[in-house]
């Protein structure tokens, strides 16, 4: 027996396939009127995927429990013809839920050994059933968009989480302003300064000096060695934080000094108390780690803001299980988390005597390595927490881990999103960017993208010319 299907406006019936519901576990949320198709064949591969700690087994896990929360009850006559897909908004239920059962008379357009093409075979049959409607497979998997394309069927990527539909509009940070900021804010609203570190702009003023849009805690520079930070923005007044770039450039992070005016701006969002979460996009090279890292220490070591550092990473085979040969947690992540050790002895690199400043550091300093797998559940206080290679995390990951910040902890996340190694994330799907955007205006958060390569003369080159 087949669904019997309703009849919408517009005649649309979305499929979802297995990676948009370990992507984002409510997806089948976000359709809004139109009809949702879970078939059969995704069921077992969820079934398949559920067991065991890797976060993929708890994102199927999650995706199993929404479904079974909206079918509920519901007989299999019921299911059969749609649930309704109850939402907390006025106007009760936009949308169904139906299993799609596999179509016995399916001609075998494809192969059906693999999993894929059984579920295009079904869709092709589902749309010759009824021309009248409007078949869309929704999958994270190119290839398989493509093969659905080819066989005579629509496509498309799910994209709900991602906020832009073009990298190069996604935030930097800072609005360069050419000339001199002072002169043209004079000329718009005669303006006097006393040499105090905060000042108060008309925010029409600020929209025509910043082309229109702008958020709190965004840099803006001049040709003059004028920076700013916009501070609090009430929709009337704009408050500004007066910097200058020589006072940035005199920053000092455990014996690290910026090498350029955006390295400056990150450790000055990186050393606020006030900022609890800081985004750091750049080029391979750039400076992220050694950044997060020194600034971390200082924090840690010097003026104990915080008690303790932890650090991990988004990387294939980190996320699945650290095994259950001897040695300690931290002993199993040191091959991973390489990046730090590296920094670590290049930031001591001058030293009288580098090795035992490494040593005495690696006694001294409480900085743990932690597997994503052992984060989730945790809470951490008062502790600074640095997640590298944030561009492999997807926009539900991303807000697993954000969230186990506690009372007093930043989180520091770093990634190049030219270098993303996930399967079914780009850069505009990638939960480093979907953070970004969602933070972006919130008074206790900020990103920055570092430009040029710092490595070294020969990683520069590689990263312009290859």
């Amino acid at each position: 027996m087949q669904p019997t299907l309703s009849d919408p406006s517009d005649r649309k019936i979305y499929v979802l396939d297995t990676n948009v519901l370990i992507h984002d576990p409510n997806s089948v949320f976000n359709f809004e009127e139109h009809q949702v198709l879970i078939p059969m064949v995704v069921l077992e591969e969820l079934d398949k995927l559920k067991v065991g700690n890797a976060s993929i087994a708890a994102d199927a896990r999650q995706a199993v429990r929404t479904i079974d929360a909206i079918l509920g009850p519901a007989s299999p006559a019921e299911i059969m013809a749609g649930v309704d897909i109850q939402r907390v908004v006025p106007g009760g239920p936009l949308g169904t839920l139906t299993i799609l059962m596999p179509i016995e008379e399916a001609p075998a357009t494809l192969s059906t050994e693999i999993n894929d093409n059984r579920i295009i075979n079904d869709l092709l049959a589902l749309q010759a059933k009824r021309p009248n409607y409007k078949v869309i497979l929704v999958t994270k998997d190119i290839n398989m968009r493509l093969k659905a394309r080819g066989s005579g069927l629509e496509s498309e990527d799910y994209h709900n989480d991602q906020l832009i539909t073009d990298i190069d509009s996604l935030t930097s940070g800072y609005h360069h302003i050419t000339g001199s900021f002072w002169e043209q804010l004079d000329a718009l609203a005669p303006q006097t300064v006393n040499g105090e570190r905060v000042h108060t702009v008309e925010r029409e003023v600020m929209e025509e000096l910043l082309g229109g849009t702008f958020f709190v805690n965004q840099f803006f520079y001049d040709d003059r060695e004028f920076v700013g930070r916009i501070l609090a923005d009430d929709g009337r007044q704009v408050r500004l934080e007066l910097l200058n770039t020589g006072a940035l450039m005199r920053q000092k992070a455990w014996g690290l000094a910026p090498r350029d005016l955006y390295q400056a701006m990150a450790m000055h969002l990186l050393f606020d108390p006030d900022i609890d979460l800081v985004a750091l996009n750049g080029a391979a090279g750039s400076g992220k780690t050694i950044l997060a890292l020194a600034c971390a220490l200082e924090q840690t070591m010097e003026t104990k803001t915080y008690k303790r550092i932890i650090a991990t990473r988004s990387t294939r085979g980190l996320d699945e299980d650290i095994g259950f040969l001897p040695g300690t947690e931290a002993e199993k992540m040191q091959p991973w988390l390489g990046a730090f050790t590296d920094n670590l002895e290049a930031l001591h690199a001058e030293d009288f005597d580098p090795s035992s400043s490494q040593h005495f550091v690696g006694a001294k300093v409480p900085l743990q390595f932690k597997s994503l797998n052992f984060v989730r559940g945790r809470s951490f206080q008062q502790s600074i927490m640095i997640v590298d290679e944030a561009q492999n995390l997807t926009p539900h990951q991303i807000k697993t881990i954000v969230t186990r910040a506690g009372q007093g902890t930043k989180v520091i996340c770093l990634g190049n999103l030219a270098q993303i190694d996930t399967p079914y994330l780009g850069p505009t799907s990638s939960g480093l960017t979907y953070m970004s955007e969602r933070f972006k205006g919130f008074a206790h958060a900020g990103t920055v993208t570092l430009k040029g390569v710092a490595r070294s003369r020969l990683a520069a080159y590689a990263e312009s010319h290859l």
